[in-house]
C-alpha cells in the first residue's frame, strides 16, 4: 500500500513542477518588461595645470558642487607678473621706435640739414676764392710772392670743402626721403615680436588660474597649497553631473527586443520607491563575456551586449559604481 501511495505522491510533485514551470516561462516570455542589472558610469576629469609652479590656494573640498568656469586653485604667478610689466614696458618703447619712423623726417630736422648744406658751400666757396686768389698771385709773381706748399694746401683746403658740400646735400635728401620701407618693416615686426612675447605671458599667467571645465562634483583633493604643479600631476578629481548613464548587459535573446530611445526605469536599492527616468541610448554591436559585476548567474558564462541607459538625475542620486536595476519595457519583436 505505501509503494503505490508513494509513486503517486511522486508523480503529483513531478507534474506540479512541470505546469508551474510551464506558467513560469509562459509568464516570462509574455511579459513586456525587461529588467537588467548593472552599475551607474560617470565620466571624470582629471584637472591639472597646464604650465608648473607653486600651488598659492585651492578654492574648493571633497563633495563640492562646482559650476563650468568656477576658480578651483591659482598658482604663485608674481615672477610671470613682473616679466610681462617689463614686457609692456618694451612694447610701449618699440611702439614709438614705430611711430618716429613712420612719421618721417620733422621739419626742424630738414631745416638743420639745409642749413649744413649751406654752410657747407658757403666753406667752399671761400676755400675755393682762397685758392684762387692765390694762384693769381703766385702767376703774378712767378712764385715769389706764394709758396708751392701754400698754393698746395689751399687746393686740398678746396676739395675738402667741396666734399662736405657732397655729404651734406647727400644727407639732406636722404632727410628729406625719409627712412627707408625695410627699416620700417623692421620696426614693426621687432614691435610684433615683443606683443607676441607679451601676450605668452599674459596667457601663462592666466593659466596660473585652473577652472572647472564644466559642471562637476569635486571627488578628490589631490595637492595642497605650497605643493608644486606639473601638467603631468592632476590637482582635484572630478565627477561629471551630466551625462549619467546606467551600464547594462543584454543577452542575444532579448537584444532583437530593445532599440535606443526605449524609456527606462532606473531603481536602486537605497531608493526602491524612488524610480529615476531614463532612455536606452548605447546599444554595443560587439559581443562579449559577461563582466562579473552582472549579478545574473544565468548569464555568468554567456555573450552579452553591453547597452547605456541614460538617466536625468538632477538631485544626484545616482553615485559611480552603484549598482542599479533598469526596468525597460520591451518593443514587439518584428
Amino acid at each position: 500500500m505505501k509503494k503505490p501511495l508513494i509513486l503517486l505522491v511522486a508523480v503529483a510533485a513531478v507534474t506540479l513542477a512541470a505546469w508551474t514551470s510551464w506558467r513560469l516561462l509562459g509568464d516570462r516570455d509574455n511579459t513586456d518588461e525587461l529588467v537588467l542589472h548593472g552599475n551607474v558610469d560617470i565620466r571624470q576629469i582629471a584637472l591639472a595645470f597646464e604650465g608648473s609652479g607653486r600651488v598659492a590656494s585651492l578654492h574648493a573640498e571633497e563633495g563640492d558642487h562646482v559650476k563650468a568656469g568656477t576658480v578651483l586653485a591659482e598658482l604663485d604667478t608674481r615672477t610671470l607678473t613682473l616679466q610681462a610689466e617689463q614686457a609692456q614696458a618694451l612694447v610701449e618703447v618699440q611702439r614709438q621706435v614705430v611711430s618716429r619712423l613712420r612719421s618721417g623726417s620733422r621739419p626742424q630736422e630738414l631745416s638743420q640739414a639745409r642749413s649744413r648744406v649751406t654752410a657747407a658751400e658757403t666753406d667752399a666757396a671761400r676755400a675755393k676764392a682762397d685758392f684762387e686768389r692765390l694762384r693769381i698771385l703766385a702767376g703774378n709773381t712767378q712764385g715769389r710772392g706764394v709758396s708751392a706748399q701754400d698754393l698746395d694746401h689751399a687746393a686740398r683746403a678746396l676739395q675738402v670743402a667741396d666734399a662736405r658740400v657732397a655729404e651734406q646735400r647727400d644727407a639732406l635728401r636722404l632727410t628729406e626721403l625719409g627712412p627707408r620701407a625695410e627699416d620700417v618693416a623692421g620696426a614693426r615686426a621687432q614691435l610684433q615680436a615683443a606683443e607676441a612675447q607679451l601676450a605668452l605671458l599674459k596667457h601663462q599667467i592666466a593659466q596660473g588660474k585652473l577652472e572647472a571645465p564644466a559642471d562637476a562634483v569635486v571627488r578628490s583633493r589631490l595637492l595642497e597649497p605650497g605643493d608644486m604643479a606639473t601638467p603631468q600631476k592632476p590637482v582635484f578629481a572630478l565627477a561629471l553631473t551630466q551625462p549619467k548613464w546606467v551600464r547594462v548587459y543584454v543577452g542575444e535573446p532579448d537584444l532583437g527586443r530593445i532599440t535606443s530611445g526605449m524609456p527606462a526605469r532606473v531603481v536602486t536599492d537605497g531608493q526602491p520607491d524612488r524610480p529615476i527616468m531614463g532612455k536606452v541610448g548605447y546599444i554595443s554591436s560587439v559581443a562579449e563575456f559577461t563582466p562579473k559585476s552582472v549579478q545574473t548567474e544565468e548569464l555568468r558564462t554567456s555573450l552579452v551586449y553591453e547597452v547605456r541607459v541614460l538617466v536625468e538625475d538632477p538631485g544626484d542620486v545616482l553615485r559611480l559604481g552603484q549598482p542599479a536595476t533598469v526596468h525597460v519595457t520591451r518593443a514587439a519583436a518584428k
